[in-house]
Order: C-alpha cells, then sequence, then structure tokens
C-alpha cells in the first residue's frame, strides 16, 4: 500500500508494478540510480495525474544489494518475461547451468529429466540456465536451445533466457550462488552442468561439480523434499 508523500528508493530493471488510485494529496517519489554513471535521477510524481493502473520498469534496491536468499532475484525466462524466484518458495531448487553441445550434455539432461520427473509433484523444481560462456557450447537463442530440450529430452522443467556465470556481466542470481558456496578452486563457475541445491527456505546448501551426475544427487533432495 502507498502512503500520502512515501519515499521509494529504486534501480532500474523490470518489474511491473500495478498503482491503486490514492488520495489527491499523495506524491510519488522515484530516485533512479546508475550505478556506471554514478548518476541519480529524481523523478516526482503528483499521484492524481497517474492513471489508476500504471506499469512502470523498477526493482526494489534493497532486495538486490542485499539479498537475503534466492527468493530475492528476478530471472528473464526463455521469452524475456519476468519470473520472481519468489514464487517458488516452498520449493526445493536445484540451479544449472546448461549448454546443448557438450560432452555432458546428454547424461546431465537425461538425468536432470528423470529427477524431475520422480519428484516434481513433492515439490522438487529444476532451474535450468543456458550459457555459453565454456567452449562456446551453446551457441543457440533461446529458441533453439527450447526446442532442443524439448525435443531431444522431453524436458518440462524451465529452462530460462541465456545468461553469463562468471565475469563482470555475470547475473546477479549467480553472483549470489557463487558467493554462498564456493568452489573446489574458488568461486568461479568451473564448465557447464555446475549444481546449485536450495531447500525451501530459499538457502543454497550445496554445490556439485559438473561432473557429479544428477541422480547422485537424489539423497540429498530426499533429505529436503522430506520424502
Amino acid at each position: 500500500m502507498l502512503y500520502s508523500s512515501t519515499r521509494f528508493l529504486f534501480r532500474t530493471t523490470t518489474i511491473r508494478t500495478i498503482l491503486a488510485p490514492l488520495s489527491s494529496s499523495s506524491t510519488l517519489h522515484l530516485l533512479s540510480y546508475n550505478p556506471k554513471r554514478t548518476i541519480y535521477r529524481r523523478f516526482h510524481f503528483p499521484l492524481p495525474s497517474i492513471p489508476a493502473q500504471f506499469s512502470f520498469t523498477v526493482r526494489s534496491m534493497a532486495s538486490q544489494s542485499n539479498p537475503k536468499s534466492v527468493y530475492d532475484f528476478t530471472v528473464k525466462d526463455a521469452k524475456g518475461n519476468d519470473v520472481n524466484l519468489g514464487d517458488y518458495k516452498g520449493k526445493v531448487l536445484l540451479i544449472v547451468n546448461v549448454a546443448s553441445q557438450c560432452g555432458l550434455t546428454n547424461s546431465n539432461y537425461t538425468e536432470l529429466s528423470q529427477l524431475y520427473e520422480k519428484y516434481k509433484q513433492k515439490g522438487l523444481e529444476i532451474l535450468a540456465f543456458p550459457c555459453n560462456q565454456f567452449g562456446a557450447q551453446e551457441p543457440g537463442n533461446n529458441e533453439e536451445i527450447q526446442q532442443f530440450v524439448c525435443t531431444r529430452f522431453k524436458a518440462e522443467f524451465p529452462v530460462f533466457d541465456k545468461v553469463d556465470v562468471n565475469g563482470e556481466n555475470a547475473a546477479p542470481l549467480y553472483k549470489y550462488l557463487k558467493s554462498s558456496k564456493g568452489g573446489l578452486f574458488g568461486d568461479s563457475i568451473k564448465w557447464n552442468f555446475s549444481k546449485f541445491l536450495v531447500d525451501k527456505e530459499g538457502n543454497v546448501v550445496e554445490r556439485y561439480a559438473p561432473t557429479t551426475s544428477p541422480l547422485s544427487i537424489e539423497k540429498d533432495l530426499l533429505k529436503l523434499l522430506g520424502a
């Protein structure tokens, strides 16, 4: 709920917000911050001039600068739509960076699909993020990746927008995952099909190497699922 003369601090990104009609004395203040250019912009809207339903692009700066769990992140699906990971609250998550032309592709997609089919009704969600940073083994666009995964492996779990998982352009979610669970030789993701296990509260509880078989994770999944 918005109150008269309330101030909000936002960082630019993509979230649709619907504003309800407010009193004639109410005012909305938006402060936009560009971290690359160190520029602040202040937007002052007398709320009566804003339509009852109004969409604009913002994200809570607090949730991104100081995330408490995986649930604080918003990612893009394969069609470019926002997906709030808070929608997965109460689920056990297995987050994997995937590729279509890797030597690990067949075994991982096959076993991931087996796990998902077996435990999706018990609260498991597998979130796949295509990445082309390792041997350029995910060169296709989102549509091509989706077609490959669905046609060849009949995968039913969601495959999201292609992302970077290392470097300065790494997706914020992956920066958080790596900071929560470092690898054996540092935080960086080493190859395709690295895996992060997240509990029902959004906490990263385990990290697995690319060569770790998805089916070998089953015993850890059962503990978190309570199955």
